[in-house]
């Protein structure tokens, strides 16, 4: 069989194993659809946050940053894994000690206010919406390549699939479909790895054979990809080029956005105690480790191998690989000299860049580049789709419960039944599914570049409210509503204005004290915290039952008993 031949049989095999889990675990109650019953083990919960967590970003993005990026791609994998740490040790038990369904929720009762609540709801569906458009972009990629598919068509096939599963079985069926999901995608990503490091270095091992020695040259293999990038007029790999500020403040928004994210946070109310929660982090960092020590290696054999495949080979003789992603428009040559030659070269050479290669597609080319039998191809096809798809269910699924449950019950309709709530819920997932569409065929970026500005938003608006919330019986509605709408407003303004509106401005000789705009988060982040303290100590005290809150969340007790008292 060729490529497209075990592309379809692979995918077309995990797509009904996900509609099958959907269908057997469909949601018949609120609670089912919001949280799958709070009866999750925390071995399947950290499994399913996995999934959740390692999206298209992870899975297809990062690692063709960090291909092309070198050094300063280190930036996505310490922030995306320290973020863990902080939800483990800062939110998630207390969180889960609350009991609720969402994060708005926590936020309206915890600051006593149907406005906390609403901008907590709008809050919420911005970020999911940023992040979700990343997914369904990453979704298009795959289908635009290995079913022979424009982008716009992808996206379309892979709206159909969410909708199916989120729609039906809510959190409940997302949450057993990320299981599955998580075993697909893990073993697409470290099957190619472990093939790539044995045919590059001889070493099993990616994350040792990242060490290693090129087996061709002799060399080592970041000493000979360091050679490489000499020769083309790049600057040394293993060489960063950010400064040390906008290096802190990228990863200091990627690690606080992490604990901020909604979908993220949500998965922790799945467990059946408060325990389970922290053991559920412990198990999702385990989880979320395997991929993301091994995305290095990944990038410097994707970057290694693309070198080594078409740099001044002539046009006419280009490998098949090339021709394939040339299709899709996601690699593209311009022959600036007239030599017929491809030159991939860098900015000290006097020769234009003859060669454009989408980040997004350096995970999924890689076992072409390299040779590797069709079938890992078609495998690797159907662990980015899982990891797309994975993410975006959850995504929907925060945006659903923002409109059903925190808009129409808690503000809206409160008299609705459970009945109309979780119609209401479905018709706002599938809602939510069209829009998601839109975003993923006009992406503002390639897929990590917009899962960064996400986590900036999420780091400028959620993370100082929900933390000041559990450790802060001072802190008032007021504080938390203007510190929201401040961080979030900043944090957005700043993003839009060098991304959409001056482009030609977006660099670190024009940004705030060189902060690029995925950083900037960690500036919203500061300025809300500033806002919400400094207000909330000119404004009165919250409520005596609200500090009796505060204080039950951090006691040892049974879960929900908090939420209990609020309601």
């Amino acid at each position: 069989m060729n490529v497209q031949s075990w592309t379809f049989l692979l995918v077309a095999a995990s797509f009904a194993l996900y509609i099958g889990i959907a269908i057997w675990s469909r949601a018949s109650t609120t609670k089912d659809f919001y949280v799958a019953g709070t009866g999750v083990s925390p071995l399947a919960n950290g499994m399913a946050t996995a999934a959740d967590w390692m999206s298209a970003a992870s899975f297809i993005s990062m690692a063709g940053l960090i291909s092309f990026m070198g050094y300063d791609g280190s930036v996505y994998l310490m922030g995306w894994t320290g973020g863990y740490v902080l939800l483990a040790l800062l939110l998630a038990p207390y969180l889960r000690k609350y009991g609720a369904f969402t994060v708005p929720d926590f936020v309206g009762d915890r600051y006593y206010s149907k406005l906390a609540r609403v901008v907590a709801v709008v809050c919420a569906i911005f970020i999911s919406f940023t992040y979700v458009a990343g997914q369904m972009r990453g979704v298009g990629i795959v289908f635009g390549r290995f079913l022979e598919v424009d982008i716009n068509t992808g996206v379309f096939i892979g709206m159909a699939i969410v909708f199916f599963y989120a729609v039906l079985g809510g959190m409940k069926g997302i949450t057993y479909t990320q299981v599955a999901q998580y075993c697909v995608l893990i073993f697409a990503y470290m099957v190619p790895a472990i093939y790539l490091s044995i045919l590059i270095t001889g070493n099993p091992i990616p994350q040792l054979g990242l060490g290693g020695v090129d087996q061709a040259s002799g060399v080592a293999l970041l000493e000979r990809l360091n050679g490489l990038h000499l020769e083309l007029g790049f600057g040394p790999y293993t060489s960063g080029t950010k400064s040390t500020l906008d290096v802190f403040f990228i990863t200091a928004a990627l690690m606080v956005g992490t604990a901020g994210l909604p979908h993220v946070i949500i998965r922790f109310y799945t467990v059946p105690r408060v325990r389970d929660a922290r053991i559920s982090a412990g198990w999702a960092l385990l989880f979320i480790s395997l991929l993301y020590t091994t995305a290095p290696a990944v990038a410097v054999f994707a970057r290694t191998n693309l070198i080594n495949s078409v740099n001044n080979v002539p046009y006419a003789s280009v490998p098949n690989w090339f021709t394939n992603w040339e299709a899709t428009g996601l690699v593209e040559f311009d022959d600036v000299n007239g030599d017929g030659r491809i030159q991939f070269v860098g900015p000290e050479s006097s020769v234009t860049n003859e060669l454009r290669v989408d980040n997004d597609i350096m995970v999924l080319a890689n076992p072409e580049i390299a040779g590797l039998p069709d079938w890992v191809v078609g495998l690797v096809a159907a662990g980015g789709l899982a990891a797309a798809l994975s993410t975006a269910a959850g995504l929907l699924l925060v945006i659903s419960s923002a409109v059903s449950h925190d808009l129409l019950k808690r503000v809206l309709v409160p008299e609705i039944t459970e009945k109309g709530e979780l119609l209401a819920a479905r018709v706002a997932a599938g809602v939510a599914v069209l829009v998601a569409g839109y975003f993923g065929m006009h992406p503002p970026g390639f897929v990590a570049q917009v899962v960064a500005f996400a986590f900036g938003l999420a780091a400028s608006s959620f993370f100082p409210v929900i933390l000041l919330g559990i450790f802060s019986k001072r802190t008032t509605r007021e504080g938390a509503i203007l510190g929201m709408i401040s961080g979030i407003s900043f944090t957005a303004a700043y993003i839009v204005y060098f991304k959409f509106i001056r482009p030609d401005l977006n660099s670190a000789a024009h940004w705030w004290f060189g902060i690029s705009p995925e950083g900037i988060g960690t500036l919203g982040m500061l300025i809300n915290f500033a806002i919400t303290a400094t207000v909330s100590r000119v404004t009165p005290a919250p409520p005596v039952h609200v500090q009796v809150l505060v204080d039950l969340i951090r006691v040892p007790r049974g879960a929900g008993e908090a939420h209990e008292l609020s309601a």
